[in-house]
This record gives C-alpha cells, structure tokens and sequence, in this order.
C-alpha cells in the first residue's frame, strides 16, 4: 500500500506471474512439499486458470530453481539436502552483505526507519512464540534488509533465496530459536545501522548467515538430543 499519499503507477501483472506468486507461496508454507509432483490439471482446477499460463509460471519456478523437471514424469518441488541449506546462506550473506555496504552508503535514515518498523513485527510475533508468525516477520525483515539497498536486483535474487530459506524452516525444524534470541540478533543488526557501525554490521551479517549453518549441521546428531532448528 502506498502511504506516501502521492499517485504512482499501478503494476501490471500477468496471469503467469500471479500465479507463479501462489505455487512459490504453496511451496514456501509447505502446502506443496519438497518430492511432490505437480499436476497441471489438479492445479489448474484449484486455481481456476487455463493450462497456458500455469505452465508458463511453473517454468518460471523452475528456473528459480523451486521446482525440477524430471523427463517424460513431470515437474516436482525441488528436495534440499544439507549441501543445499548450506549453498542458500551463503548465496544469502553475499547479497545481504552487498545490501548492508550500499545502506551505510545510502540512506541510512530511511533504512533504519524501514528497519525498526519490521522489527517491531518481530517483536510482536515473539510474544506471541508462534513459530509461523515468527518465521513470517523474520523473513519480513530480511526482504526489508535487501529492498533498503535500492537495488532491485539484489531484491530478486533475495526473494528466490527467501522462499528457499522458508523451506528449510518448513521441512527441517522441530524446534524455532527461542524468541528473545531471535529478537536480539536483529536488534543489533538494527543498532550497528542506527550507529553507522559498518564493519561490526558486516561482520554480524556475515555470524547471522554462518551460525545458522552450523545449527543445521550439527543439531539433530547422535548424542545431542536436540533437532535441527533454522533462523532466517
């Protein structure tokens, strides 16, 4: 919504790209999980569209890589090994770490306004410890991260990653970080911009991204009676 009151262009969007926004948003909530096939006239039946721009948006997913072609089978919602949650954040932290070095050189005002609103959703979400509502304003604030670097490539590239990271969250966590730790990370995020600390935001930017790896490859082994758990 624009809350700036001035008039601005109004988007015009494809059938293709509306519906490539529902599959991307099935997969990313797990409504299509990882290994299901999908049917072009099952889907086109729930979604009410003809089978011409379905498979235009399932080919768009397919080269977001969300989805895979399997010859003379079909197409399927792409599986994530461990390597695979690995590659996502660091593909992750070098645009957000791009993103971070053009706010401290840009409009660092705007950017902390931006930023402090969607922590304040973060906020709310963890009082509420929902691990969906948590997940939901976490990735809020990273797609805000990205969208204050004014680089609208940065921007694509993030929302594919985005929607990755949500499946990992889907698929392989039993357990979300505890809400106060998930709040705190993104608050001193938060404070290095506010305080013009470039190197400390880089270099927690960069923790972020890493940290979460290590959870992944080691919660959930032998001995450790944890699960595996992912923060966005």
């Amino acid at each position: 919504m624009n809350t700036s009151g001035r008039l601005q262009p109004v988007p015009r969007r494809s059938t293709a790209a509306l519906i490539a926004d529902q599959l991307r948003s099935a997969i990313m909530y797990g409504t299509l999980a990882p290994g299901d096939q999908l049917g072009e006239t099952d889907l086109a039946g729930q979604l009410g569209v003809s089978r011409g721009p379905l498979r235009e948006a399932m080919q768009r997913l397919v080269q977001e890589g969300l989805l895979r072609s399997e010859r003379h089978r079909g197409l399927f919602v792409r599986e994530l090994a461990p390597e695979d949650v690995r590659d996502i954040y660091v593909a992750r932290l070098a645009v957000e770490r791009t993103a971070c070095e053009l706010i401290m050189r840009g409009n660092r005002g705007e950017a902390v306004a931006r930023l402090t609103a969607a922590l304040g959703g973060l906020v709310d979400a963890a009082a509420t410890r929902d691990r969906v509502a948590m997940s939901d304003a976490d990735q809020v604030f990273h797609q805000t991260l990205v969208s204050c670097s004014g680089n609208h490539r940065l921007e694509r590239m993030a929302q594919t990653l985005l929607v990755e990271t949500r499946m990992c969250l889907t698929v392989m966590q039993d357990a979300y970080p505890e809400p106060g730790e998930l709040v705190d990370e993104h608050q001193k995020l938060l404070d290095a911009i506010t305080d013009g600390e470039e190197e400390l935001l880089l270099h927690l930017i960069e923790s972020h991204m890493l940290e979460t790896v290590d959870r992944i490859y080691h919660q959930g082994e032998p001995g450790t009676g944890r699960s595996r758990a992912v923060s966005g």
